[in-house]
């Protein structure tokens, strides 16, 4: 088969060269000489950077070898289809010419009368069908938005429900409990008593609240109580009275108090106001006790039969049932491809994507019909003999409507003529009507159809450029008469109009009987067409009056000055004729072409038929288009005849012009009968007549003449105008033949039609003939001949040729002509043929365009036909490529197109050595380019279509072609990787164009050929290059790689290695390596570019992201491929690589900034053994096979780089594009055999593996990735959320968010979330619809991730479930895939996408029970919590669902127990269910009710459960929950009072002693309270009380062996020999742990030596986060042993260097003493009212740091008075002790006061540290000054203090931060004994700054000392001497007091002395004057303080001095200065 050439990809130009020569020649000066320089410095400068800076060049393999080597193996692979190109890829058809009329415009013998090589090429092409090349798959070679398959979007997008979308208002408690089904049984007002009140519980402690008893669904009764009768608020607490067990009076605790008991040994006390109202309580409340005692069934069945019972009966049966392929078919019901809600796919623009390709046609403009129906003046007479006809005009008139254009000032239709005359006026004209010889038969191709045009009153306008100022123009005509004004006067009189209608009449009727064949001009009207530029029709228009003509105003332009002034009514001038004219524009009926052809439809005999009138299309190119049809029409316009100065005729003034088109000037030729008619005569005449104007004898004309011209013109075709002067005279009474003489013929003008060959369409001015003798066309005015005037040129014509076979372009003319003369057989002249194509460039746009297929054929067929002259070719492809870049300039490329695929037919060359055009088009390419660079000019490459695809490929192209096509690629590079900023537009066509030529050529071509040459492209871009050129990469990555075959051209398929090979190369086997990329060419190319695009800036990541995403979309949607089996050849090493990698590029672009480019690095992962990259049969894994495979470089930088984080956009899509890939790997390897290696052995699709370990490890990656990111992503924020968040933004920038708790949400964003945070902005200004659409995607999308995951994770259970089940499943990996089913229950899903992980999750229960049910509890704990808070969800579908999980939790349980019991899950839902109070995170009581009932419903009627004890034991665990949630209250009331909070999870502790894992439930939640609160020495001490008391647990559970406790249990008590005791050093409150009692609830706790041990480093941590550093080496003696023993070095190691950066914390903060552990302050609270038992109670608070009285008084202040109104609360300010009565019990007083830690003498020297001081303390002191007058102060021998000791409960620091006092002791001081106090403390002061080693602070000292000697500050020390021990004050006081005070004033001398003396050492020369004047004033206090008591101070030895300060060292100061008596 001959190949077909296409040029369709090299088809649009873009320079300016016709348009701006001289620039474009300065553009297209870079000749060869030029650019050769610059490409080899350009190839050099490559090569030196290729080995650092881009990863070295790929040879691509041998397609079609590897293909023939292969062949067996691929045709016997099932999926064969995704290795081979189809064979029916590409064929040829000929595809009928779709006509629009009944039959062909060509006429029948068309082709043999033309001569004319033009003419004979034109009529080949209207006839000729289309010949098309049809690519089966084309639709296949775009990208997504081309594919057939239309359903990217679902028609209906779902609307997803999620938890925060739910009304917040409608909480759990704003509808009560008493409106469940049984009603309330009483209610009332009662006193309550607290129940946590830990005093007597006496009258004070009652409150007043109001109850409602009300029965619940499952026959249980609950006792709420509210502040008032409104039961809308929020319950103050309740009462389920199926946990009491009796209720009994309690008369000494109050009056009419009684007391109901609970079975956990707990009380309720409640008081009635009344002994009636009691009495009822108490009976109500008995036989209700009575009742659940009792069990009465009856009763309590008809309870159950509830909405939730329904629900259980429905659903319950079908749960055991449940499979994991059930509920994958359940997942996959109605589920969306996750791409169909892509931002891009849900725009689906459409704009970059090129129209589908559509055969020529005629243009269609703006068209409508005008429909004539009426014409009447204001003359009527009832002319006909029938009565119905009615009075119709006097005499004939005639119409003509054509379309001006005011604003272009032209006409713009032909001429439409209508006859509107009735029969009876149309019969004035047949009589006396002698028609004219009709001459030779015309040549009409419509008369076989239409034998007259009478009957068309409808003509069909079109108009190609619509706007308000087109009119439509009537022209009313009568039969020549007389003048305009006599003719127009009886109209436009009013008088007598019945007797002048019948006096015009009976003229006309003689004028019309001599006259009838001539017409005079007699009025014309007018309207406007459109209403707007968009061509509106104006169909309610009407005309204007009709106005008279003006006989000096005829012409066309004439008739455009006059609807100017038409459209100006107030200045017009114009007479009016009175008539009504009925013409209406309508819709388009049956009609005719312009040669009355008719036009499908048609339906013979229809009434309602048009005939298109022509338009007169302005010759601009974009209104051009290429002729489809024969078209040969020829208009000509008289115009004006100018006879006022001849003489040669005598009456010359009434002139008539004849217009006959004749084929001879011989005496006896006939005109042709090829003149339209008018309305009246034959379709077509020999003549036609132009208006005559009366009297006048220079005429003006606007007739307009059509002709239908012969198919072959000669030179002797030609018009003949005669001139006739008409006599006008009616005379009734002259002869006959008088009459005869009507006309006289008054000269003859004629044209002749060709000129050169061809039709010239101009204005012409011709001579007029007095003769016409034989042979006038070869007359001249020079010659003898009789000439009117002289010969001067009297008469002025017009011809418009509209013709589709002739055309008026004279170098179009002669190159067709020379084309002829060849093949005619001429002598061809050297250069002649170059020369006709260089005048080719000169053609008019217009025409090239016009006859573009017939221009173009003949070009290829001169180019194929070229032997050995390149010029030729040369200038001939030149040709074509001014043609390409013609129609690029003006838009029409598509006309290329459209030739391309279905006109152009590639022709066999006439000579047997000529090329092929393909390799001529080639050469000349590469020639053009070498010699210039005029290439650029038409940029668009061509796109080569071949047809011999029956050929081995090898064989259908010859070396040579494929050589010049390798030349053309490298001449082509350097125009577009160097001039790429020169000529932006033009290179990036050719970038796009050359792809599109690849690409085709890989359908035709040898495919390693081909890639070859993209690899020699792609090689010409660098790492470095801009911007701009790596979109041009991409761009032609992305056209390459949407081949419409782009799988098999990848080869999915293995390539094995030698077995020593594989092991060399472990480490890179599954990397992208130059292996994968040779055999897997295109989609290596494309991610190892991608991979180095990701590491630059945003938007080259950006374009390569782009690339990726839409390639994958598009395989996606692919159907070829959604029917097929999935199987995946992945192996799991690679699959490792690709999928952890992937991952790392998202958390480096949410973390990172960047890292340098290091293109060498390999890449981690590889697109797969093949068919990993088709995750199976999706084509788009190949392209993604590796998505990840370079990503990963992203995250293994080891630099800082100008790369910036991954934005919101980059994040989603490569989120979207892992999701995908894991989707479809997960779909394809379940249908993988599950047995071993089938070594070459079978289809290579199928060869498979086992996944090994590696792989295990490496989707338990994927799986924490999916659960870690995805999740977190995409549920941050759901679709509601988004939408009050938008809607947020755009109210106020500065107002909240979102609603509360999402605004929580936001503000605890951690690191990786925030990248994600949803980027709001983007919508900002969009509309409200808008927003909610976007929020129903991203819900859609977040459903679809979980669904995604749900399937990963399932396929995963399935294949690896043995190793899921080691160690009884307690092992990492199960923790893994357990953890990431919790993330969906942690993380907000959407309603439907939850019923789908609860459906997971059973079927998880139901496959690995012994994981939940056997060895640790964690899994089942961890599955208890999210369950139990899903069941307070707001969504009740998602509460039955959580209840019947957790009821299937139980039953699973009590079957692996083999229905003994289900104590595990039993205690681990009451420890959730205490940790949800902890958390206050168990919200909607109300809800969490619901659920209860529902799980008790399930077991009242799972009837295989009836006969055991799974029911009762069932309904005594809601008992024992609706027990635990009493406390639920009280946590909500303290929720923002932290200490309170504590106080009541601590009670809540102390009362678990029996159950550890509560009590650790509960301490644990107090550390995460202190956490939150930045407590840690709190937190760290509930760590510590934990690991106590797993230790205890474990050293009284040693060598239980009866109880099967786990081996580690028995090794305990070497290592913890006394429990909870080996924590006494760390904290003395420890004891606490020791007092657990050994009952049921110790059993099926699994504490052991390694949870001790997480505990211990928990511990460590939290000291750590203490800064309690000193405590750390006490526990990590705990941990040490262990350690040892398990011969855990590297984690001893690690332990060690904790214990190195302990101890030199140590040293560092005592160096520094900026370690503050807290300060501490009593707080008495006072006032029953509000503090009800706290009333009273004295607490001292640790604060942290440095915190002021003010500080904390503030806090309080502001916590307590946001509780009960910031009026209210007081602080007490004194630290005295209150009197209760004198406070006003209004207000809530608080007391704080400042304490310090309290030791005793031999306390603190045993305490030296200040660690110790602050560690460990139960006692605090603070002091009271007072005088014994009432005064606070007074004088020194007045003032007394109280010293208030206090001792706590416990030490600090404890698990609480604040702690009662249990002990206070007071002390008063006499005045001397403050004396010596105050003494004491200031030697004390100096004595510790004095011993500092090495370390004084010298500001401190010298402070100090400064207050102690001072003169000026003296006035303390000496005043307590003056007061105390002078002689006159001494003797009053005892002897011991004053010899105590003496001691201490020797000692504090002896202290100033030593500070003195160091002060002298370390001061510097600046302050020496400073120290000289301390010495001074101490020696003045000194003399001073002798002379008081009469003593002498001397040195150690005894030698007095005045001074005697020694010099010496403090070290041989043996006793320093004292006092001798």
């Amino acid at each position: 088969m001959t190949a077909r050439i296409f040029l369709s990809c090299w088809s649009s130009a873009v320079s300016d060269l016709e348009k701006k020569c001289h620039q474009s020649r300065n553009f297209l000066k870079g000749t060869a000489l030029e650019i050769q320089p610059q490409f080899q410095d350009h190839v050099q400068n490559k090569k030196r950077t290729e080995n650092t800076e881009k990863t070295k060049v790929v040879e691509p393999l041998d397609y079609e070898n590897v293909i023939l080597q292969r062949r067996v193996q691929i045709y016997s692979d099932p999926l064969r289809d995704l290795l081979i190109f189809p064979i029916e890829d590409v064929s040829v058809s000929l595809l009928c010419r779709q006509r629009r009329t009944v039959q062909s415009t060509v006429p029948e013998d068309a082709l043999k009368k033309a001569q004319s090589l033009f003419v004979k090429e034109c009529i080949k092409t209207y006839s000729s069908d289309w010949f098309v090349v049809n690519y089966k798959y084309e639709e296949y070679s775009g990208d997504f938005r081309m594919l057939p398959c239309k359903s990217f979007r679902p028609d209906k997008i779902p609307s997803h429900v999620f938890e925060i979308d739910e009304d917040f208002e409608k909480d759990e408690d704003s509808s009560s409990l008493c409106s469940q089904k049984g009603g309330v049984i009483k209610q009332g007002w009662l006193h309550k008593a607290n129940v946590n009140s830990t005093i007597t519980v006496t009258m004070k402690v009652f409150k007043r609240r109001y109850f409602y008893l009300s029965q619940l669904t499952d026959g249980s009764y609950i006792l709420n109580s509210y502040k008032d009768e409104k039961i809308s608020k929020e319950s103050k607490g309740c009462i389920f009275l199926d946990a009491c067990n009796d209720v009994v009076q309690c008369p000494k605790m109050r009056r009419y108090a009684f007391e109901l008991k609970t079975i956990d040994k707990y009380s309720h006390y409640l008081a009635a106001e009344t002994e009636q109202e009691m009495e009822e309580w108490l009976v109500t409340l008995r036989k209700i006790i009575q009742s659940n005692t009792e069990s009465l069934v009856q009763e309590k069945k008809d309870a159950v039969e509830s909405v939730q019972g329904q629900f259980v009966n429905k659903h319950l049966p079908s749960y055991g049932r449940e499979t994991d392929q059930l509920n994958k078919l359940s997942r996959n019901d109605g589920r969306q491809n996750i791409f169909s809600f892509d931002p891009e796919v849900q725009r689906l623009d459409f704009s970059g994507i090129e129209p589908d390709v559509k055969p020529f046609e005629e243009k269609c403009s703006r068209r409508f019909v005008v429909c004539c129906q009426d014409f009447s003046l204001n003359l009527l007479a009832q002319l006909s003999d029938r009565a119905e006809e009615g009075p119709t005009n006097v005499e004939p008139f005639f119409l003509s409507l054509a379309l001006f254009d005011l604003k272009s000032n032209c006409k713009i239709s032909a001429d439409f003529h209508v006859d509107l005359n009735p029969p009876c006026v149309r019969d004035m004209l047949q009589e006396g009507s002698e028609p004219r010889a009709e001459g030779a038969p015309g040549q009409g191709p419509g008369q076989g159809l239409v034998h007259a045009a009478a009957s068309l009153l409808q003509g069909v306008f079109s108009v190609t450029n619509p706007h308000t100022e087109i009119f439509l123009v009537a022209r009313v005509e009568k039969v020549l008469q007389g003048s305009i004004a006599h003719c127009a006067e009886p109209y436009m009189k009013n008088s007598d109009p019945g007797k002048t209608a019948q006096k015009v009449h009976k003229v006309a009727k003689q004028v019309c009987s001599r006259l009838g064949q001539y017409r005079m001009p007699f009025g014309w009207a007018a309207r406007p067409v459109f209403k707007d530029s968009q061509g509106t029709l104006d169909a309610d228009g009407k005309f204007s009056p009709l106005y008279k003509q003006d006989s000096g105003k005829l012409s066309n332009e004439d008739m455009l000055k006059l609807l100017a002034e038409y459209k100006k009514p107030e200045k017009t001038k114009l007479q009016v004729i009175p008539a009504q004219l009925n013409i209406i524009i309508k819709d388009i009926p049956l009609e005719f072409t312009t040669s009355y052809i008719p036009i499908k439809p048609f339906e013979k005999g229809c009434e309602d038929v048009a005939v298109e009138v022509e338009e007169l299309v302005p010759e601009v190119a974009k209104y051009c288009y290429p002729f489809t049809v024969y078209k040969n029409h020829l208009y000509v316009y008289p115009l004006h005849l100018k006879y006022e100065n001849q003489k040669v005729f005598a009456k010359a003034r009434n002139i008539a012009v004849c217009v006959e088109f004749r084929d001879s000037d011989e005496a006896d030729a006939r005109p042709l009968k090829c003149i339209y008619g008018k309305p009246g005569g034959p379709l077509l005449t020999t003549h036609a007549y132009a208006a005559v104007l009366h009297h006048n004898q220079s005429p003006e004309f606007y007739d307009e003449i059509k002709i239908e011209l012969p198919i072959h013109l000669h030179q002797k075709h030609h018009l003949l105008f005669t001139f006739y002067h008409v006599s006008c005279e009616i005379n009734t009474k002259a002869t006959s033949k008088k009459q005869d003489t009507v006309e006289t013929q008054v000269g003859f003008s004629w044209v002749p039609l060709l000129k050169d060959g061809r039709v010239v369409p101009l204005e012409r001015q011709l001579p007029v003939s007095c003769s016409l003798p034989p042979g006038y066309l070869g007359l001249q005015p020079s010659m003898d001949a009789k000439w009117v005037d002289g010969a001067k040129p009297l008469f002025k014509i017009r011809i418009h040729l509209d013709s589709t076979i002739y055309t008026q372009d004279m170098h179009l003319h002669k190159f067709f002509h020379h084309c002829q003369l060849v093949q005619a057989g001429a002598k061809e002249v050297p250069g002649e043929l170059v020369k006709y194509l260089k005048c080719l460039h000169a053609m008019e746009i217009q025409v090239m365009i016009q006859f573009l297929p017939v221009i173009l054929m003949q070009l290829f067929r001169v180019l194929t036909n070229v032997t050995q002259e390149d010029e030729v070719a040369v200038n001939c492809t030149m040709v074509l490529l001014h043609i390409v870049s013609k129609c690029h300039e003006e838009g029409l490329d598509h006309y290329l197109r459209s030739f391309l695929k279905y006109v152009f037919r590639a022709e066999k060359p006439s000579a047997k050595q000529a090329k092929m055009t393909h390799e001529i088009l080639v050469l000349s390419m590469a020639t053009i380019l070498k010699q210039s660079a005029d290439f650029l000019a038409i940029n668009k490459l061509l796109k080569v279509k071949y047809l011999q695809y029956l050929l081995p490929r090898g064989q259908r192209f010859p070396e040579s072609y494929q050589h010049a096509l390798h030349s053309l690629l490298l001449a082509i590079i350097p125009h577009v990787t160097i001039r790429y900023n020169e000529i932006p537009e033009e290179s990036r066509n050719v970038n796009f164009s050359l792809a599109n030529f690849l690409k085709r050529c890989l359908t035709f071509m040898d495919r390693g050929f081909v890639f070859n040459l993209i690899n020699d492209y792609i090689s010409g871009f660098s790492p470095k290059d801009p911007k701009l050129l790596v979109e041009y990469k991409f761009e032609f990555l992305q056209t390459i790689c949407n081949h419409e075959h782009y799988i098999p051209l990848n080869l999915p398929m293995t390539f094995s290695k030698p077995k020593l090979q594989r092991v060399q190369d472990t480490n890179l086997e599954y990397s992208l390596t130059d292996e994968y990329c040779r055999h897997h060419f295109l989609v290596g190319m494309l991610l190892r570019e991608a991979s180095v695009a990701l590491q630059d800036n945003y938007d080259i990541r950006y374009t390569a992201i782009s690339v990726l995403k839409n390639l994958l979309i598009k395989h996606a949607f692919d159907n070829r491929y959604q029917h097929k089996v999935r199987p995946v050849l992945l192996d799991s090493q690679a699959a490792h690589h690709w999928l952890s990698c992937f991952q790392g590029t998202v958390l480096w672009g949410a973390h990172a900034g960047g890292g340098r480019r290091d293109a060498s690095t390999p890449g981690v992962c590889q697109a797969c053994c093949a068919h990993a990259a088709q995750p199976c049969a999706e084509p788009g894994a190949l392209c993604v096979t590796a998505v990840s495979q370079q990503i990963r470089r992203s995250s293994m930088r080891s630099s800082v780089s100008h790369c910036s984080r991954l934005d919101q956009f980059e994040i989603r899509t490569l989120l979207m594009c892992y999701l995908y890939i894991v989707k479809m790997i997960s779909e394809g390897w379940c249908l993988l055999p599950t047995g071993g290696c089938q070594k070459d052995k079978g289809p290579s699709v199928l060869v498979c593996k086992v996944p090994s370990l590696r792989f295990l490890n490496s989707q338990c990656t994927v799986l924490h990735f999916l659960s870690d990111t995805l999740l977190a992503y995409w549920n941050k924020f759901s679709p509601q959320e988004l939408i009050n968040h938008t809607a947020a933004e755009r109210k106020s920038q500065t107002m909240p968010a979102l609603r509360s708790r999402a605004g929580v949400r936001l503000q605890h964003l951690g690191s990786l979330e925030s990248s994600f945070t949803l980027n709001h902005s983007t919508y900002a200004g969009t509309s409200e619809a808008d927003i909610v659409h976007q929020a129903l995607l991203e819900g859609n999308i977040a459903t679809e991730v979980c669904l995604t995951v749900l399937d990963t994770i399932s396929f995963f259970t399935q294949s690896f479930k043995t190793q899921l089940l080691s160690n009884d499943g307690h092992n990492p990996l199960m923790k893994k895939v357990f953890d990431i089913h919790l993330a969906f229950l942690k993380n907000g899903q959407s309603e439907a996408a939850l019923k789908h992980v609860f459906a997971s999750l059973r079927a998880f229960i139901s496959k690995f029970p012994s994981a939940f049910f056997k060895g640790r509890v964690n899994m089942c704990a961890a599955l208890c919590y999210e369950i139990l808070k899903c069941c307070t969800s707001k969504v009740s579908s998602t509460r039955n669902e959580a209840s019947a999980l957790l009821y299937l939790l139980m039953r699973n349980n009590f079957e692996f127990t083999k229905r003994r019991t289900f104590l595990r899950t039993h205690l681990q839902i009451i420890i959730a269910v205490s940790q949800l109070i902890a958390d206050v995170a168990l919200s909607g009581g109300t809800r969490f009710q619901d659920s209860l009932l529902i799980i008790n419903n399930f077991a009242n009627s799972d009837r295989p459960m009836k006969a055991t004890a799974f029911p009762s034991e069932v309904k005594d665990l809601t008992k024992r929950i609706r027990t635990v949630l009493m406390a639920t209250a009280q946590m909500k009331e303290h929720e923002k009072d932290p200490e309170m909070l504590v106080d009541l999870q601590y009670s809540l502790a102390k009362s678990y002693a029996s159950t550890p894992e509560l009590r650790k439930t509960w301490l644990d939640s107090m550390a995460k309270i202190h956490v939150k609160n930045g407590d840690f020495s709190e937190a760290a001490m509930c760590y510590v009380h934990v690991a106590a008391l797993v230790a205890e647990f474990l050293h009284r559970k040693t060598g239980a062996a009866d109880l099967n406790w786990p081996k580690g249990y028995f090794t305990s008590q070497k290592l913890f020999p006394s429990g909870c005791a080996a924590f006494r050093k760390i904290t003395p409150n420890i004891d606490e742990e020791g007092a657990m009692k050994e009952d049921g609830g110790m059993m099926d706790v699994h504490y052991s030596e390694e949870v001790l041990v997480e505990l211990l480093e928990q511990c460590i941590d939290g000291l750590w986060k203490a800064e309690r550093y000193e405590t750390i080496s006490e526990v990590s003696k705990l941990i040490i042993p262990i350690y040892e023993k398990r011969r855990e070095f590297e984690k001893l190691t690690q332990l060690y260097r904790t214990l190195h950066g302990a101890y030199a914390k140590i040293l560092e903060v005592m160096h520094s003493r900026k370690r503050l552990l807290g300060t501490f302050f009593r707080v008495a609270f006072y006032g029953q009212t509000f503090f009800e038992e706290e009333d009273g109670k004295e607490y001292v608070y640790k604060e942290p740091k440095l915190t002021g009285l003010s500080e904390i008084s503030f806090r309080l202040l502001k916590l307590y008075g946001e509780k009960f109104g910031s009026e209210t609360v007081k602080i007490i300010q004194d630290s005295n002790k209150v009197n209760i009565k004198d406070l006003d019990p209004k207000y809530a007083h608080i007391q704080v006061t400042y304490v310090k830690p309290y030791f005793e003498d031999k306390e603190m020297s045993e305490r030296k540290t200040e660690f110790e001081r602050n560690h460990n303390i139960n006692r605090f002191v603070f002091e009271t000054p007072y005088t014994l007058s009432g005064k606070k102060h007074g004088s020194v021998e007045e003032q007394c203090k109280k010293r208030t000791i206090l001792t706590t409960l416990n030490s600090f620091p404890y698990v609480k931060k604040r702690i009662p006092v249990n002990y206070e002791h007071q002390v008063n001081l006499k005045p001397i004994d403050v004396a010596t106090d105050e003494i004491k403390d200031k030697t004390a002061e100096l004595q510790q700054l004095c011993s500092s080693a090495g370390d004084v602070d010298m500001i401190q000292l010298q402070l100090k000392l400064q207050g102690c000697v001072s003169v000026q500050v003296n006035a303390g020390p000496l005043a307590y001497a003056r007061a105390f021990l002078s002689d006159s004050q001494s003797s009053k006081y005892p002897a011991k007091k004053v010899n105590e005070l003496k001691e201490m004033f020797r000692k504090f001398i002896q202290a100033c002395g030593i500070a003195l003396e160091l002060n002298e050492r370390l001061i510097k020369e600046d302050q020496v004057e400073y120290h000289e004047g301390l010495k001074s004033n101490f020696q003045d206090m000194v003399k001073e303080l002798s002379d008081i008591i009469h003593e002498q101070a001397c040195t150690a030895h005894g030698e007095p001095t005045e001074v005697a300060l020694c010099a010496g060292k403090l070290t041989k100061l043996r006793a320093g200065w004292e006092l001798k008596m």
